[in-house]
This record gives C-alpha cells, sequence and structure tokens, in this order.
C-alpha cells in the first residue's frame, strides 16, 4: 500500500509528487504528463501569467521555468509570454526530472477501503494507498452555458476541447466569452482565414495593462507591489498569502473567489483581436438552435433588444465551474461524503485535506479555500509544500485521527465514470 497516490499529472500533480518524493513518501503518480496543456490547447497560444510566476515546485526550487528556457538558449523575460507548447515541454523535462517513474495509466474511479483507498486504473489494476491527492485539473469542470446544450460536439464546443483550430479555417465560428480563453481562441481563428465574432455578456471587454517594468522606483513597488497574479496589494495578498486567505470566513471566501480577476485579455492580444474579429459586447444567449449552416442564436441586449444570428460554429470560452457533483472519478459513496460549500465545491481544510480524511486535493477545485492563486500554476508552491505536510500529518495519526469510508465489496473494472486526470488550461491563463 502506497503513502500517497497522485492522481493527475499535470503543474500541481507534478509539483506535489516532486515534494512527496523528496519527503520520502512510498509515491505512486497516475495520468499522463501536462496532458491538458498538450491535448487541449492549439498552437499559438501563449501563457498569461509572467514567466517568473510560471514555475512547478520542486523542494530545492533547480527546476524552474527560466532554468529550462536558459537551457534552450531562451530568455523567459518579465513581460515576456511564454508559448504554451514551450510550457508544456518544460513541464515534461520537470517530471523526467523531478518524478521520474509517473505512471501514464488514468485512475479511473476511487473508492474507501480499510485504511486507505482504492483507485482503478484504466487497464483494470487496483492500486491502494493510505492516502490519494486528487490534482485532476479543470477538464472534469468544463462549463457550458444551458442555452448551448443539446446541439452535439459538431456545433458547439468548449474552447477546452481544441487543440487545432484548422478545422474551421475558411468557415464562420461565434466564440462566446470576454476573456482571455475566447479572446485569444478569436485571434487565432481570425488569423487563420475564419470569419470570427466573439460575443460577451459584459457591456465592454476588459483588457489587462502592459505590466510595469521589475525594477522601478521603491515608491511605485510600495503602492503596486508584484505578484504572481499581477500587480497590487489585493492581488499580492492572493498570490502570496493562500494561508491567511483560508482563514477568511468562508461566505467571504467563496465571494471573493467568485469574482476576483474577472474575464479579462492579455495587453498582447488585444491589437489581434482589434483588427480582425468582429465584436459585440453586451449580448447574451437565450437560446439556439441548429440551423443549416449549423447554429442559429437567440441573444438578447443590455437594453432588451433581442436579435438572431447564423453561425457555422460555436466555441464557449465559458471557464469552469468547480463542483463536488462533477467529481465523477470518485465513488458514489465517498463523493457523497464530502461536505460542500455554498458555491458547491468541496470544503477543503488544514493541509488541502477534504472532509473525508486522507482525501487531499489541489488546483481548481480548492480555490474557494484558498483563493484564486489555486486557478494559476503559481499556486502550485503553496500546495505542493502544504499538501505533503498535511499528508505526513495523517500519515502519523493514521486510521485512529478519522475513520477513512470503506464500502463493501471489491472494485470492478468499468465501474464509476472515466475522468481525465490533469491540469492544464485555466492555470497559469
Amino acid at each position: 500500500m502506497y503513502d500517497l497516490l497522485v492522481v493527475g499529472a499535470g503543474p500541481y500533480g507534478l509539483s506535489i509528487a516532486s515534494h512527496a518524493a523528496a519527503a520520502g513518501l512510498g509515491l505512486r503518480v497516475l495520468g499522463r504528463p501536462m496532458a491538458s496543456w498538450r491535448d487541449h490547447m492549439p498552437r499559438g497560444m501563449f501563457l498569461k501569467s509572467e514567466p517568473w510566476a510560471s514555475s512547478l515546485s520542486d523542494p530545492g526550487g533547480r527546476l524552474r521555468l527560466e532554468t529550462y528556457c536558459a537551457g534552450r538558449g531562451v530568455a523567459a523575460r518579465h513581460g515576456e509570454p511564454i508559448p504554451v507548447e514551450m510550457f508544456a515541454s518544460y513541464g515534461l523535462w520537470f517530471a523526467r526530472n523531478a518524478v521520474p517513474d509517473v505512471d501514464e495509466r488514468m485512475a479511473v474511479h476511487v473508492r474507501g477501503c480499510p485504511g486507505g483507498f482504492e483507485v482503478l486504473t484504466d487497464d483494470g489494476e487496483v492500486l491502494r494507498a493510505r492516502t490519494v491527492a486528487l490534482a485532476v485539473g479543470v477538464m472534469p469542470f468544463v462549463e457550458l452555458p444551458a442555452a448551448l446544450n443539446g446541439l452535439g460536439p459538431e456545433r458547439v464546443s468548449h474552447s477546452s476541447r481544441h487543440a487545432d483550430l484548422s478545422r474551421f479555417r475558411g468557415g464562420d465560428v461565434t466564440v462566446i466569452g470576454g476573456g482571455q480563453a475566447a479572446l485569444e481562441t478569436a485571434a487565432l481563428l481570425a488569423e487563420q482565414g475564419t470569419r470570427t465574432r466573439v460575443l460577451a455578456r459584459a457591456a465592454g471587454l476588459s483588457w489587462n495593462d502592459v505590466p510595469p517594468a521589475w525594477e522601478r522606483p521603491w515608491w511605485r513597488s510600495a503602492r503596486a507591489p508584484h505578484s504572481g497574479l499581477g500587480c497590487g496589494w489585493r492581488n499580492w495578498f492572493y498570490a502570496e498569502r493562500p494561508g491567511l486567505f483560508h482563514r477568511l470566513p468562508e461566505p467571504t471566501r467563496v465571494r471573493i473567489t467568485a469574482g476576483a480577476l474577472g474575464p479579462a485579455g492579455a495587453w498582447w492580444v488585444r491589437d489581434r483581436v482589434d483588427r480582425a474579429v468582429e465584436l459585440m459586447p453586451g449580448h447574451e444567449v437565450t437560446s439556439a438552435h441548429r440551423s443549416g449552416i449549423g447554429v442559429r442564436l437567440e441573444t438578447v441586449d443590455r437594453d432588451g433588444r433581442r436579435a438572431r444570428l447564423e453561425t457555422g460554429h460555436v466555441i464557449a470560452a465559458t471557464g469552469f465551474r468547480a463542483r463536488r457533483e462533477r467529481l465523477g472519478l470518485l465513488d458514489d459513496e465517498l463523493r457523497a461524503s464530502l461536505v460542500a460549500l455554498s458555491d458547491g465545491a468541496p470544503a477543503i481544510g488544514r493541509g488541502f485535506e477534504s472532509s473525508v480524511p486522507g482525501l487531499f486535493m489541489a488546483g481548481l477545485i480548492t480555490a474557494s479555500a484558498y483563493g484564486p492563486a489555486m486557478r494559476f500554476v503559481h499556486g502550485a508552491g503553496f500546495t505542493a509544500d502544504t499538501l505533503v505536510r498535511g499528508v505526513r500529518r495523517r500519515l502519523r495519526t493514521g486510521p485512529g485521527g478519522g475513520r477513512i469510508p470503506a464500502p463493501g465489496g471489491n472494485l470492478r473494472q468499468g465501474e464509476g465514470l472515466r475522468q481525465g486526470s490533469d491540469l492544464g488550461h485555466g492555470t497559469g491563463r
């Protein structure tokens, strides 16, 4: 029986594994390294986060993004975005050097057992561990507007489903959303010859400013310090003090997480959008239907005026919503045992441990507990160190520290929902 089984091999899973290995824990990591970054983002995208805020975490800090880039003759400079392809390659390099024994099979089902957990892999093997860390990224939490349901993937898709946009070349695509995923996807579509429009609920699009110079007068730094989530004291608090954020009252944490760092495009994509993309802010889709060319959208603007438009395909860049019921990887009884917050996310306690003793969580699913940094790669460092300390504390207390649910019977191949296990879009973007 392993001390810790990490489900997911994205930035959070690999960082946790690196810290766990250094702590001497009996460890197994399941998942294809950096799968979301490799399989769910089209070529030509860039990280929105600064290079210095986009490193995975190893205890010695030797395997940082700038180290990888320097070894390939590339400077990772402040204010210069890093291509997603380079970041994905960096993650693979990190895995080879910090977590060389990643098991690329997928975990498809997790349930409690006496003394710990049983995890079923996609080829039918059952692995047992005293503790489990779910670092499943964002893909289980894809959010599509209800108005788009039922049209099928040939007409409607989520922005995270596209590693290649070339299928839309020469066509007509409507992108829904006002954040970076929507705006960068629209720019890439337009640049390949696709007629592209962006439809967003907000009255106007928001754009991040060009970041101030790294070295600047002390008084400017004092007024608005740099942080892994942008300049300003509020962002600094979210980025650098997740432990203090966790001490805030639950309603406050949930409210802040829902509204902080709202949809906005990076400064370096603005010109690309303005010159090539039709922009329709202040519009909301009320219904969608199949049509001769693809989809007919019914919309309403902020003044109540209704309109109709025809498009070949709709890409919904509408984000992710981390809710307990979307953790289909978990056995029904185990999932039902999770205490949920008012926004539907699992309650996460000290050391990133859920309300089920021995079941730990990382990444987007923990944002309502530890703050907006958990939506970005920058949060992986705090998470990895804190979570591994929590695992060691749980291992010391043993089963007597809290009974882990142990439903009767054994796992059978094929039980439960098959779910991917990696972190990708949404972190560092």
